[in-house]
């Protein structure tokens, strides 16, 4: 039986996460974990989490998961979600300035205090609901309509060093990423398990797709 581990690095929203992967492939053995072991043993991983990313880097190291996930980004599927998805970057501007994983280049940036839409509508921090996300070719998206709507809550976007690695944007502003993808990893910063029929679907692709992104396809 395949399984997927997901995170656990005291974080929140995990069992979210596991309730609706169980609920999209109920083949599948879904564990909830921190131990390093059944990260290296996992099929594939998923990678959740809110909260501050000084936390979340702070129980990382702690709790001895910085170089499982790196070894995870780097051999497996893995599915980074929200602030999962800012941690693989190189640093983020919370917290005064968090150095994060570096598996991923580029920082992570706040969406700033007078945020505006293209009509001057000031707009409220955190970008908290449902928004389009525009998609780029991959097959984490297949049998999700383009345009489709997925729900956010964050008051921080990532910003790549290359735009090769967008495999997803999203207006609120300014013009972020919402999806990242490179070789075996695919990162969202929208939350799948609480994205209805879009979110599920992605999740069921996660759990079927071999990890390869060269054929990409929607």
């Amino acid at each position: 039986m395949q399984r997927v581990v997901v995170v656990d690095y005291g974080m929140g929203n995990l069992h979210s996460v596991a309730k609706a992967l169980g609920r999209v492939a109920p083949e599948v053995e879904v564990v909830v974990s921190g131990e390093a072991a059944l990260i290296d043993g996992a099929d594939r991983v998923v990678f959740p989490g809110v909260g501050a990313i000084r936390d979340c880097m702070a129980e990382l190291g702690r709790r001895g998961l910085v170089a499982p996930l790196r070894r995870a980004a780097a051999e497996k599927p893995l599915l980074a979600i929200c602030i999962g998805m800012q941690a693989l970057m190189d640093s983020s501007e919370e917290n005064g300035g968090t150095r994060c994983l570096g598996i991923l280049p580029g920082s992570v940036r706040h969406f700033g205090p007078e945020l505006q839409d293209e009509q001057g509508n000031t707009l409220k921090v955190p970008h908290m609901g449902w928004n389009v996300v525009r998609q780029e070719p991959h097959p984490l998206w297949r049998g999700i309509g383009q345009d489709a709507r997925f729900y956010f809550v964050h008051s921080y976007y990532v910003e790549p060093a290359q735009r090769e690695l967008v495999a997803g944007s999203c207006e609120y502003g300014v013009d972020f990423a919402a999806a990242l993808a490179r070789g075996t990893l695919f990162a969202v910063q929208f939350h799948p398990e609480k994205s209805h029929t879009a979110g599920l679907q992605l999740l069921a692709n996660f759990v079927a797709w071999d990890g390869r992104d060269r054929e990409r396809t929607c």
